[in-house]
């Protein structure tokens, strides 16, 4: 096993099920849950708390169509910086905390940063960028259109072999 991997809970295929389901549509019936999984309902309500209790479960969110509020721009942006102590922390908050952004990356590579960010309007874009290039220590951004989007299977559909087995501890 690898030593820089971080300990795990001590999960189970059951535990695994509860987060996919959970992942899939978090406002899911626990009678449902317990009944597709045959346990019963107090032991999926105990198993959810204890998976939230021990940091897996990192909080219970809906997923919120964009579109539906008409951010229909999608943009990829590379940033590149004037590396100085304390770089990465200063300059990847002031990226997060900047409207329109949705996610940011600290990266290692021809890039330091890969900003995800969403909007209305090409003009609400060139202002974010323009936000960004702002930023003191930022160089350089090279943006990159989504024209569109594959949903993700989830971080437990898409576990690989290894990492369920590391998961699950028998």
């Amino acid at each position: 096993m690898n030593e820089s991997l971080r300990k795990a809970p001590n999960l189970d295929e059951t535990d695994l099920e509860i987060l996919r389901q959970v992942e899939e549509d978090f406002d899911v019936n626990l009678q449902t849950l317990a009944d597709e999984l045959d346990i019963s309902k107090s032991a999926v309500h105990y198993r959810v708390k204890k998976l939230k209790e021990s940091g897996v479960i990192e909080s219970v969110t809906a997923d919120i169509d964009p579109l539906a509020l008409g951010l229909e721009m999608a943009a990829i942006t590379n940033v590149s910086v004037t590396h100085e102590s304390g770089y990465s922390e200063n300059i990847g908050e002031e990226l997060r905390e900047l409207r329109g952004v949705e996610q940011v990356y600290y990266t290692m590579g021809d890039v330091d940063f890969v900003v995800i960010s969403r909007v209305q309007s090409r003009d609400q874009l060139n202002s974010l960028i323009e936000r960004i290039v702002a930023i003191e220590g930022v160089n350089e951004t090279s943006s990159k259109f989504v024209m569109q989007e594959f949903h993700d299977n989830g971080v437990t559909s898409n576990l690989t072999e290894e990492a369920r087995e590391f998961v699950i501890n028998d």
